[in-house]
């Protein structure tokens, strides 16, 4: 059954009492109400036909529900995914014509494929390597690129897409001039309907409430045709078409560089939202299950004529605060979709296009969290630095917004490593109670000029290692007198070929200068690599301690008379 229910974790819901039935459906059709006309204005975001976002809001939400791991993740169209597949494929073809729709399509299925093999092979961990104050940066800044994306269709005018997204925003307003006024009304209109809901009838469905009333008020005023207004127009009736996407062989390499950071960034999004309601709900997830769920929610996807789709964060907590109990609510939610588009997309032929851009204004405004950044900054000067370098590059090369979270996450790796190849070394000295501590915060604490204590606070790999070796010379060097050097490696997790083949050279090389090199508090995994290489054996096991206090009551005993007056040596812990 165990082996079934890997391949099935579905089987997991199973059996399902009437009250979870009840309560899965409701949150289901609840967050079917708030997905349709929000997968409609990403569909555009994405710069496709608004009707391919029903498309995506259909088999997508139900298979990453059915494969994955949470309860209560809804997946779907969401903002960022929508916009990184824009960037991605403007420059390959125009927005909106078949050539771009069957690239994103391609897109949905290289998405899916590396997360698929991401959560077979369990290298989740892999989207790491996105820190969080670079995604931080990232998502702030692509939600403002979203929002002044959508401006322009909120005043009812024409633009065009150039390769530098500032020069567009320059553009489009210096011909605000040419606002259309009644454009501008209903989006303004459904601005205000969506915000005084979520202020003042907080569970009301906003989004569903301003789409109904403009799509009514447009019916009533006759607004693509007298007012000269633009509406999402006639939607294909019936369900997508099942095909395999067209494999553009010319534009893969581009494809897939795209794919890889939509799939981290998309994947890091849903694990984010999946975690947090899992706080509340106290489930246990698995992330390379939800993998598993994401990657073949975008394969299945691209066969029914879906563009990249990820975990939302407002749906998720709609469909959790709904009271959803398990993973079938989203399969409600994908059939109410069905539903839709096989019976009632004639009802949204009049919903103002302005009304999708206000939906998309309202729906990033959220995103947008400058204190994310400072707390970043307040907990480490470098990850508030890669978190502002991210936002700001991914402004600057806006629209490919991919660009942006690769030079984040590049300095974020850079920095770390930086940080790695300097680790905190502190020189101790004796306190009163017998412990070691630092004598730069208490400059006032015996030390020995027959022994010098160092605590090192980092691996010993081939990046640190040779400032290993510069920092025990250099306080030797202060130290001419010293006969054991001490090293308290509590802080040594790990212990390479290269830091092994250095301290081999530096123990000898002490040795002949009349220093012995003590070790204290080493881990098992660094005594095994010194055991395996024969570098214990060239220490001695003489000077290898468990604790530090044992190794200075050794040396004490080894100096003998020369100890009896230092103070360093003779203060023993309480």
């Amino acid at each position: 059954m165990q082996k079934i229910a890997r391949f099935l974790p579905f089987l997991r819901w199973f059996p399902m009492q009437g009250d979870t039935v009840k309560a899965d459906f409701m949150a289901g059709i609840t967050v079917a109400l708030v997905l349709i006309p929000q997968s409609m204005a990403y569909a555009q975001l994405a710069g496709l036909p608004a009707y391919y976002g029903l498309y995506a809001a259909f088999l997508p939400v139900a298979v990453a529900a059915l494969w994955g791991s949470s309860n209560q993740l809804g997946t779907g169209p969401v903002a960022v995914v929508s916009l990184l597949t824009a960037s991605s494929l403007a420059t390959l073809a125009a927005p909106g014509s078949e050539a771009f729709v069957a690239l994103a399509i391609l897109l949905a299925l290289l998405v899916g494929v590396i997360q698929l093999l991401l959560g077979v092979f369990k290298l989740g961990i892999i989207v790491n390597f996105l820190s969080h104050p670079v995604i931080v940066g990232f998502t702030n800044a692509a939600a403002i690129i979203i929002a002044l994306s959508q401006v322009s269709k909120l005043f009812g005018l024409s633009m065009g897409r150039s390769e530098h997204f500032v020069n567009d925003i320059l553009v489009m307003f210096g011909k605000l001039g040419d606002t259309h006024l009644p454009t501008l009304a209903m989006g303004v209109l459904a601005i205000a309907m969506m915000w005084s809901v979520k202020k003042f009838r907080p569970k009301w469905p906003g989004v569903l409430i301003a789409v109904a009333v403009t799509t009514v008020l447009s019916w009533a005023l006759k607004f693509n045709v007298e007012l000269g207004g633009a509406v999402v127009g006639e939607i294909p009736q019936g369900l997508p078409s099942v095909a395999l996407p067209t494999w553009d062989q010319a534009n893969i390499g581009v494809l897939f560089s795209s794919a890889l950071v939509i799939s981290l960034v998309g994947f890091m999004e849903a694990i984010s939202i999946a975690k947090a309601i899992a706080a509340k709900t106290k489930q246990r997830l698995d992330p390379n299950q939800e993998l598993i769920g994401q990657g073949l929610s975008n394969i299945v996807g691209s066969m029914t004529q879906s563009f990249p789709v990820s975990g939302s964060f407002s749906r998720s907590a709609v469909n959790q605060g709904a009271g959803a109990k398990t993973g079938m609510s989203s399969v409600y939610t994908a059939i109410f979709v069905l539903i839709t588009l096989l019976f009632l997309t004639p009802l949204l032929y009049h919903l103002p296009q302005a009304v999708l851009a206000a939906i998309i204004i309202m729906a990033v405004i959220g995103l947008v969290n400058f204190g994310a950044v400072k707390h970043a900054w307040q907990a480490n000067k470098h990850d508030g630095m890669a978190s502002i370098v991210t936002f700001f590059a991914t402004m600057a090369f806006a629209p490919h917004l991919d660009n942006g979270i690769m030079v984040g996450a590049g300095l974020a790796l850079i920095l770390f490593l930086m940080r790695t190849m300097k680790p905190r070394v502190a020189q101790l000295g004796r306190y009163k109670d017998g412990t070691l501590r630092d004598i730069k915060v208490n400059p006032d604490l015996p030390t020995s000029e027959h022994v010098v204590a160092m605590r090192f606070d980092g691996q010993l790999y081939f990046g640190n290692v040779s400032f290993f070796e510069d920092t025990v010379l250099a306080v030797l060097a202060d130290n001419p007198k010293a006969k054991y050097f001490l090293v308290v490696g509590d802080g040594i997790n790990q212990l390479d070929a290269s830091g092994e083949e250095v301290i081999h050279h530096l123990v000898s090389r002490l040795k002949e200068a009349g220093v012995e090199l003590v070790f204290s508090g080493l881990k098992k995994q660094v005594l095994d690599v010194m055991r395996a290489t024969g570098l214990f054996e060239a220490i001695g096991h003489h000077n290898i301690f468990a604790t530090e206090d044992q190794a200075i009551t050794a040396i004490y005993e080894r100096l003998g008379e020369a100890a009896q007056d230092d103070l360093f040596c003779m203060l023993k812990p309480a």
